[in-house]
């Protein structure tokens, strides 16, 4: 029998952007655009689909029948991205990826992109946005967790406090962040030794409640779990916090890894 319906927006690409050396938006659109529900999250993901060269899919594609009738290696390979903008009245949806070579899926797709190419996504999901009980907000992530944390900046109140850490490569990937609060954005280069960790360690927290967003590689992401819980007694449910990736890993290995922790953690 079929798997559950799994329904996949089909989108075209309408222009794409070269934001900086690594990092590539593609801005897509089209008349499958009418079937996307944003939702009230400034994470808000998508997963998106590389159909497998070679590989004859039933129409309309639906992953639940895919995955119910073709072989593991059949199946389109999925990645999760952030919805970086989401524009109703232009009828755009623009995601941001980043290219570090040939390896992998994602990036060297965008690398290639041109107007009229299919972009297939499923989703939103989503679980974080920034709230009004905090009094200031602290960000923390690497690249994978840009578009998220530019979009959060976007959407928090006028002269909110809030304070950015981001780590990328060098200088020419830092990005212009529009917002509103009174935020300190800092910049962290990984080709200068800075340490994201590091940063956040040595920070002054301010007075009053503090909304976290903690995104990226899954080892700072271990270690600054542990700091803001453990050492300076932030609230579990005003933090958001997970790895979106794990160095030496691919994707299909970490998602292995972290089901594997979740199903070990309902023992």
């Amino acid at each position: 029998m079929p798997g559950k319906a799994r329904p996949v927006t089909r989108l075209r690409v309408l222009r794409t952007e070269r934001l900086t050396p690594h990092m590539i938006r593609i801005v897509a659109g089209g008349d499958g655009l009418a079937s996307f529900t944003p939702n009230e999250f400034t994470d808000a993901y998508v997963k998106v689909h590389f159909l497998v060269p070679g590989v004859a899919y039933s129409e309309p594609l639906d992953l639940g029948t895919i995955r119910a009738e073709l072989p593991r290696e059949q199946w389109p390979k999925m990645r999760s991205y952030t919805v970086r903008q989401y524009d109703r009245h232009a009828g755009e949806l623009s995601i941001d990826f980043v290219h570090h070579g040939d390896q992998g899926v994602a990036g060297p797709w965008a690398a290639t992109a041109k107007p009229g190419d299919e972009l297939l996504i499923s989703g939103p999901g989503g679980a974080y946005a920034p709230g009004d009980e905090a009094d200031w907000h602290l960000f923390a992530g690497d690249e994978s967790a840009l578009p998220a944390i530019a979009a959060s900046l976007e959407a928090l109140r006028p002269g909110v406090p809030a304070y950015a850490f981001i780590e990328v490569a060098d200088a020419s990937e830092e990005q212009v962040l529009a917002t509103k609060a009174d935020a300190q954005i800092r910049w962290l280069h990984r080709s200068a030794g800075s340490g994201l960790v590091r940063a956040v360690r040595e920070m002054e927290f301010l007075p009053g409640t503090v909304q976290a967003f903690v995104h990226g590689e899954a080892g700072f992401v271990r270690e600054l779990r542990r700091h803001l819980l453990d050492e300076r007694g932030m609230r579990k449910d005003l933090l958001s916090i997970s790895g979106y990736w794990r160095r030496g890993a691919t994707d299909e290995e970490w998602r292995a890894e972290k089901a594997a922790e979740r199903a070990a953690g309902d023992r």
